[in-house]
């Protein structure tokens, strides 16, 4: 960069030089700075008798590559770097220290570092010596001497029994609930018509508006059946009575399945017309022989629609039969093998054994041996279920929401295909 300058004195060059001094551009050297960059200046100042000055300034910067830069910090105390001090053994410096440089370096430890134990952390300055041992008994007699001595505040007013000292206290009146109530009531104008409606209807008709309007909480359950069967309202329970639970109504046992399994096997394998629905649901004790019988009369059977085997114990074994029975069965239409101990291929296999006559509409087998299917075992159902265009109802518990969608959307266009024929 070059300036040429005229006109100029001496006095202003030397000011001119001493202002670039004093901004740190000319004087670089000063800078012991390591971070800075290295600069090299040179400086031509020619003086002739015309007063004329001619300057040059050649400024050359090193690259910034040259730059002492470290990725990581070093440890710093005071602005000093510590990592020339990493192999100094700390132990071996403080085991030179005398006692009064070991609390003088105390105090400086910082008291807020949770890794020191309190009594580091805290500078303990009483250095008062014992004046002897300590004597608990003596000290306990002591501190009850003290206590005996010392007297008592003294009372502004002497305590005398019966008298009531300074102002005793009087609960607030209490306030009419029922006024306050009657007082706090929110008029509403609901024209003549209804108010005269209103207060000429009954007991029961008030009830019958209440549970029209939705008003539950007003209401128990016995007044709320009660007024949509159409019904007397119950006795003690009127508008004005005490809402309480309803005792639970007692429902005799269900009477056990008495259904026989021989004959029902018989009529199975002859093709009895009249056989259209079997259920042995919860009938104990059928052994395997008899399973392979049925299933093996289900399978040239044309007049059986419906099928329960709930609770019967059916097994891998016999399903796999079952199985082999559905594939060559086209009547069957609805078939339930719920609670039983299928385990989760053979509840597959019972699955693909429908899209052989696609006959079956409604298949339930939940509450299996195993409980958690496996999303392997989930993906393949979905799968095979969106094969079948016959099949409305799937009982079965599937854990992942991309099989329970994806099924659920099959199943409803199989009901909405059936629903347009």
């Amino acid at each position: 960069m070059e300036v040429d300058t005229e006109n100029v004195g001496m006095d202003e060059t030397d000011a001119l030089m001493r202002a670039d001094n004093d901004s740190g551009v000319l004087n670089s050297k000063d800078n012991d700075d390591d971070d800075a960059p290295t600069v090299e200046e040179t400086y031509e100042i020619t003086t002739t008798r015309r007063k004329t000055i001619r300057t040059s300034y050649k400024i050359q910067e090193t690259s910034s590559s040259t730059k002492k830069t470290t990725m990581t910090t070093a440890a710093k105390l005071y602005g000093k770097d510590l990592s020339e001090y990493d192999d100094i053994d700390v132990d071996k410096l403080l085991a030179e220290l005398t006692p009064e440089e070991l609390n003088i370096l105390a105090k400086e430890v910082d008291p807020d570092d949770s890794f020191m134990p309190p009594s580091q952390r805290c500078s303990y300055e009483c250095n008062k010596s014992p004046t002897g041992p300590l004597n608990r008994k003596k000290l306990i007699e002591h501190i009850n001497k003290q206590a005996l001595e010392t007297p008592d505040i003294p009372e502004l007013k002497p305590y005398v029994p019966g008298v009531i000292r300074g102002k005793k206290w009087v609960p607030p009146p209490q306030e009419n609930t029922k006024e306050k109530e009657a007082e706090e009531q929110i008029a509403i104008d609901l024209g003549e018509e209804y108010e005269q409606a209103l207060s000429a209807a009954t007991q029961e008709e008030i009830i019958d508006l209440a549970a029209i309007l939705g008003f539950h909480s007003m209401m128990n359950q016995d007044q709320y059946h009660a007024s949509l069967l159409n019904s007397g309202q119950p006795v003690g329970l009127g508008w004005d009575g005490v809402t309480k639970a309803s005792q639970p109504k007692v429902y005799p046992m269900e009477p056990p399945n008495d259904t026989d399994v021989d004959a029902t096997i018989k009529q199975v394998r002859d093709d009895d017309s009249s056989l259209t629905e079997l259920n042995w649901n919860n009938i104990k004790n059928i052994s395997d022989e008899k399973f392979i019988q049925l299933f093996e009369g289900l399978e040239m059977n044309t007049h059986l629609e419906s099928l329960s085997l709930t609770n019967v114990g059916l097994n891998d074994k016999t399903a796999q039969r079952l199985a082999d029975a559905l594939e060559k069965n086209s009547t069957l239409r609805v078939l339930n093998v719920e609670t039983n101990f299928i385990s989760p291929p053979v509840i597959v296999r019972l699955i693909r054994s429908l899209l052989k006559t696609k006959s079956i509409e409604e298949f339930r087998c939940s509450n299996q041996r195993s409980q958690v299917l496996g999303n392997k075992i989930e993906m393949e159902i979905t799968q095979l279920v969106e094969q079948n265009p016959t099949l409305l109802r799937l009982g079965l518990h599937l854990e992942f929401n991309d099989a329970r969608h994806r099924v659920a959307a099959h199943l409803q266009r199989n009901i909405d295909r059936r629903s347009w024929r």
